[in-house]
């Protein structure tokens, strides 16, 4: 495709993106919810269904710790997966460019909304700011795609209670392979060998950290550390990282233990730590 052709295309897209932006009727349905009773929660990451094998979001909920799944398509899966691991892809691809057309006209996903469950299919959200306008606009979603976008823009994530008792008897576990996994703000993956060689890593099991955000942030921990002990616990694998959080007791801190430079460190923090960090969108030529 010639530089024309596809400026053209990409004009085309955003302004169809405008216009539904404007459209009078863009929210095609009320909230299952009163919007104050809402939760907010984590995305903790990717796992699958311990019986059938299907894709899942986990999402950490910041005040209880609790881990509840969420099915998802494999496509949203793996978008999510190639977000959380950092993966810029050579052309944006559908979600790529749904936060790029937000950017480009001056619009931002604050929030991302699952809001109720409806003949056992979950029901989404996406709250956008736009420019002009002093309510949010909300346009209808699946979940799964709404949280493929919050992954990509930072945008805060918000569930019903009822969406959490639902995903309670549902069974998960981590992905054979590539584990990443977010919790308290943290994302952490597999210390592979050349990883710990590259980083002068002990070896010791652990887990290695890829980015921090939020609160944690605002400590001495840094990508490139190796998180081995969750609360006096040792850790291996991204999914135990996770599992040593959640299995917190309510109201208690988290207590990590870390090594970064050479030495050994700890760090406690509030099981609520999480809240994202807003992204800036990188719009393709």
């Amino acid at each position: 495709m010639s530089a024309s052709l596809h400026t053209i295309h990409r004009l085309l897209a955003i302004t169809l993106f405008a216009g539904c932006l404007a459209w009078p009727s863009v929210e095609a349905r009320e909230l299952g919810i009163d919007p104050a009773e809402l939760v907010p929660v984590e995305l903790a990451g990717v796992g699958v269904s311990a019986t059938a094998g299907a894709p899942l979001v986990l999402l950490r909920h910041l005040e209880t710790g609790d881990v509840v799944p969420i099915i998802i398509g494999l496509d949203q899966a793996r978008a999510i997966l190639m977000a959380m691991h950092g993966v810029e892809p050579p052309r944006p691809m559908t979600h790529d460019l749904a936060i790029s057309m937000m950017s480009a006209l001056g619009a931002t996903l604050e929030r991302v909304l699952v809001d109720d469950l409806v003949n056992n299919t979950f029901l989404g959200m996406l709250e956008m700011r736009v420019p002009g306008q002093d309510a949010p606009i909300r346009v209808d979603s699946r979940p799964s795609d709404a949280l493929a976008l919050a992954v990509r823009s930072g945008a805060s994530i918000h569930v019903a209670p009822s969406v959490l008792i639902a995903g309670e008897d549902l069974d998960y576990e981590g992905l054979p392979d590539r584990q990443v996994v977010t919790a308290l703000g943290i994302t952490v993956v597999e210390a592979g060998q050349d990883e710990r060689q590259a980083m002068d890593l002990p070896d010791r099991p652990g887990v290695l950290v890829r980015r921090v955000v939020g609160a944690a942030a605002r400590t001495d921990i840094e990508p490139g550390s190796l998180i081995f002990e969750v609360n006096g616990d040792a850790i291996a694998t991204p999914m135990q990282f996770l599992e040593a959080v959640r299995e917190t007791e309510r109201g208690a801190k988290v207590k990590l233990r870390y090594w970064q430079e050479g030495e050994e460190h700890g760090l406690e923090l509030d099981q609520g730590a999480g809240a994202p960090e807003r992204r800036q969108p990188v719009i393709s030529a």
